[in-house]
């Protein structure tokens, strides 16, 4: 199925004007089109309409996947008949009511200081091999920037050489989720590991130019680490530092994203920061297009809780005062 291919259901003039305007607003991509693309294709194998019965018949094909994907699947769909309905009220709008279960979001797993530590100090434990001669150094300063930046786990592979300016101690991260590029400044931390990893690139004569992926392998004549080899290695760390979830299952990569979120979060707290007002700033080195999303990363752990309450206390303590009835309570 190829994407310049033209719609060619009575749909399709509708997805493509639906796609074309959420990318122009930096919304849509791959999987929506992929989406629309299959419903375009069923519909126009069956002859049919758009309507409740083919809508449904659409979403017996889907029975491979699971309800999850078949929830976001049939969102994609509905989110583009809303949009027909504006110039056509009388479009047909599939009703959530009949949409799979919500799954439970999964519940992130915060990371410990500690932990951090003991899972840069486990690189050293892996093994360099020929493709990976600098394997040591990749996951030490993946986990870095992972715990430093709250990168996602794309943005970091896709990261190159070029994107570090060492002068300014920024990185530049190119065309992620929504389309967004944005520069981040890097903590001391951040940027001396950095300035480590591409000095040791440099002893040993490896490519150094602007388009070379950052986090190099030999494989291929240098190529960038594959997403899904960062995760299996962080995996392995996680296993061998004995870093395991509430449940017992390992945590996720994307766990250290919430994890830098909550940890800024905290220190602003221990620092007397007006949080509220620091909240834009988070959002936009996360990349996010709102407040709203970055609150789906703020958890509110003991540690907070315990900052908010001494704030609360030094602040208004004196405007709470105990009753002197003999119910007790509080004025």
């Amino acid at each position: 199925m190829n994407a310049a291919d033209p719609f060619r259901s009575i749909v399709g003039p509708f997805a493509a004007d639906y796609l074309a305007h959420m990318r122009a607003i930096g919304r849509a991509h791959k999987n929506e089109e992929f989406v629309l693309r299959k419903l375009d294709a069923f519909l126009g194998q069956i002859h049919s309409d758009f309507t409740s019965d083919s809508f449904s018949a659409w979403c017996q094909t889907q029975g491979h996947v699971t309800s999850g994907v078949l929830r976001s699947r049939m969102s994609i769909v509905r989110n583009m008949c809303l949009y027909r309905r504006r110039s056509d009220p009388s479009f047909f709008v599939p009703d959530t009511a009949h949409f799979p279960a919500n799954h439970q979001r999964i519940r992130p797993y915060i990371f410990t200081e500690p932990e951090i530590v003991r899972l840069l100090d486990a690189t050293q434990t892996l093994h360099p091999t020929p493709n990976s001669p600098l394997c040591r150094e990749v996951y030490r300063l993946a986990i870095t920037l992972f715990y430093t930046c709250g990168l996602r786990l794309r943005e970091l592979v896709r990261l190159t050489v070029g994107d570090y300016e060492p002068r300014e101690h920024t990185i530049l991260v190119r065309e992620s989720k929504f389309h967004k590029s944005r520069l981040l400044p890097l903590s001391s931390d951040g940027f001396r590991e950095l300035d480590a990893y591409l000095e040791i690139r440099r002893a040993k004569r490896l490519s150094m130019s602007p388009e070379s992926p950052l986090f190099w392998n030999r494989h291929g004549e240098g190529n960038g680490y594959a997403g899904v080899s960062v995760f299996q290695v962080i995996s392995s760390l996680y296993r061998n530092t004995d870093i395991r979830t509430h449940d017992g299952s390992l945590p996720r990569v994307h766990d250290l994203r919430h994890t830098f979120a909550v940890h800024a979060l905290l220190r602003w707290y221990r620092s007397g920061a007006n949080v509220q007002s620091k909240l834009p700033y988070l959002a936009a080195y996360m990349g996010h297009v709102s407040i709203k999303s970055t609150q789906y990363y703020l958890h509110f752990i003991e540690d907070i809780a315990g900052c908010a309450s001494e704030r609360f206390a030094k602040f208004c303590g004196e405007l709470i005062t105990l009753s002197s009835s003999s119910e007790g309570g509080v004025l």
